[in-house]
């Protein structure tokens, strides 16, 4: 008989995937990841034998526990789940699927929520990035329909509050790995950054491209992306990652002049296929890099003036609004504002063959 494990399925932001508590889970983690791998239907290019989307934003998944440490109140480990390929990444952070971390601990029974709102401090376990959540709890329970917006969510919900502290270095020891605000790579300049997440930053007219196509147009560029591809297995290394012919980090953002009224225009790549939006520490790196004075992303970004910012990300569904605090040029606190809504609550039956459970 198949073994039932408790799952609640979540959107955060502009992904979405199963959360699951730790406990629930095998200790081991190589039987973990073929349990998530069986779940999400990986590997197959569709996931039709699972509950993945057979995109990159849509095969994640959430794995919650309390820390032992104190550190912070909720523990989160994300998974960015192969689609192709039996892998389940570890590695990188998600601030997406970090918004919905917080109503999936609550629906969990992990958490208690307060009346009115609920704050909890949650440490991304990828990476150690904690970041301060606030969420709507009227009468102690998640409350999911609200007025707030983000461009890439087709409806309003209710309004899911990010503060950020201390994400420099994320996962390549500091903010500017190389120590240079600017480096040539392959004949390429480039800004590799780190303030969350490992982003390559580079000129989309320096790779032949406007940097308003559509995320298909890009896609369909296959010269575009095997150079894409090249360059990023080439920086890589610079930024202290190693080879990541496997992972999808560094991501790559190609940056031009806003078009639409905000601060910068981007378009990018996680790692071989455009976003159709940005990712939330992708948009708080990159908007990070428009502040930094020589920065490939300072030339092109309009800028503002004073200690706190509203940096207006644009992507190709709309756009994302950073809130920055600077001190002199350095990014010294970022909030951000993200929606969740929970799709989904019941079990996902695992075959024997592939784990009979705890009692086993």
């Amino acid at each position: 008989m198949a073994h039932e494990i408790p799952c609640w399925y979540l959107r955060g932001g502009t992904s979405k995937g199963p959360f699951f508590l730790a406990r629930d889970l095998p200790d081991n983690k190589a039987t973990r990841d073929t349990v998530i791998l069986a779940v999400m239907g990986s590997p197959d290019e569709r996931q039709i034998d699972g509950l993945g989307g057979a995109r990159t934003l849509t095969s994640k998944a959430g794995i919650l526990s309390i820390p032992a440490d104190g550190a912070a109140d909720l523990d989160f480990l994300f998974g960015q789940i192969g689609i192709a390929d039996a892998r389940v990444d570890t590695t990188p952070n998600c601030g997406n699927m970090l918004a919905a971390a917080l109503p999936a601990a609550i629906e969990a029974g992990l958490i208690a929520a307060d009346g009115g709102t609920t704050t909890r401090r949650v440490r991304t376990v990828n990476t150690g990035v904690i970041a301060e959540i606030t969420i709507v709890t009227p009468d102690g329970v998640p409350m999911y329909d609200g007025d707030a917006r983000i461009d890439g969510v087709p409806r309003p919900a209710a309004p899911v509050t990010c503060r950020f502290l201390d994400t420099e270095g994320s996962l390549t020891g500091s903010l500017l790995p190389t120590g240079n605000v600017r480096d040539t790579v392959d004949g390429i300049e480039m800004t590799l950054i780190d303030n969350g997440m490992p982003v390559m930053i580079i000129a989309a007219a320096d790779l032949g491209v406007r940097g308003d196509e559509t995320p298909a147009e890009l896609d369909a560029n296959d010269t575009l992306k095997a150079r894409i591809e090249a360059l990023r297995l080439k920086a890589a290394p610079l930024m202290n990652l190693g080879d990541v012919s496997t992972k999808p980090v560094p991501k790559i953002t190609l940056v031009s002049a806003p078009r639409a009224g905000g601060t910068l225009g981007t378009r990018t790549f996680i790692p071989h296929d455009c976003h159709t939006s940005i990712g939330v520490l992708g948009a708080v790196t990159v908007a990070t890099a428009t502040v930094l004075p020589g920065s490939v992303a300072f030339d092109l970004a309009t800028q503002s003036e004073g200690d706190t910012r509203t940096l207006s990300i644009e992507h190709p569904t709309g756009e994302f609004s950073v809130e920055v605090g600077l001190e002199g040029h350095r990014v010294v606190r970022a909030a951000l504002l993200r929606t969740a809504r929970l799709l989904m609550r019941g079990t996902v039956p695992v075959s024997p063959s592939i784990w009979r459970g705890p009692a086993a």
